[in-house]
């Protein structure tokens, strides 16, 4: 009379570790040399696509895509593009006197909250996300100014 399984039971049993160990020891010095350049490329082409979605979402170029690393980096992304937004402002034809003294203060505040960022990292994890709410909420701010003194 054949035995059951226990429910709970392992599959991966001490005969069946041993038999692919024998097996991999014989095709390994065959298949490896084959495989290899295949499993390089495939995971070259997800790193790129990742580092590309990445920076994507962020709003970067992959090349810079290492500024903004870390838990703030997406924040730092924003910083940026703000900053170039605020000179882009500032350079603009018909800007505004009163655009171009936003512009001068929200560049203030701008290098503010770069601080704060950089601050927050070495943060306990409760206080780094506070931190981190209430810079995306002065960014967001100062954002929305932006693309109304751009008439955007």
């Amino acid at each position: 009379m054949a035995r059951k399984k226990a429910a709970g039971s392992p599959r991966v049993t001490p005969g069946k570790a041993k038999n692919a160990i024998a097996v991999a020891k014989v095709l390994g010095p065959v298949v490896l040399p084959v495989v290899t350049p295949y499993v390089v490329k495939t995971a070259a082409a997800v790193r790129d696509r990742w580092d590309r979605r990445k920076a994507r979402r962020l709003g970067v170029a992959v090349d810079d895509l290492g500024q903004y690393s870390g838990r703030g980096g997406s924040l730092h992304a924003r910083i940026a593009g703000a900053a170039s937004g605020l000179t882009e402002l500032r350079t603009k034809r018909d800007a505004k006197p009163e655009d171009v003294a936003f512009a001068d203060e929200a560049e203030g505040k701008l290098r503010q909250l770069a601080a704060a960022v950089r601050a927050a990292e070495r943060m306990p994890t409760p206080r780094r996300r506070a931190a981190h709410r209430a810079v995306g909420t002065e960014l967001d701010a100062i954002e929305e100014r932006l693309l109304h003194a751009l008439g955007v």
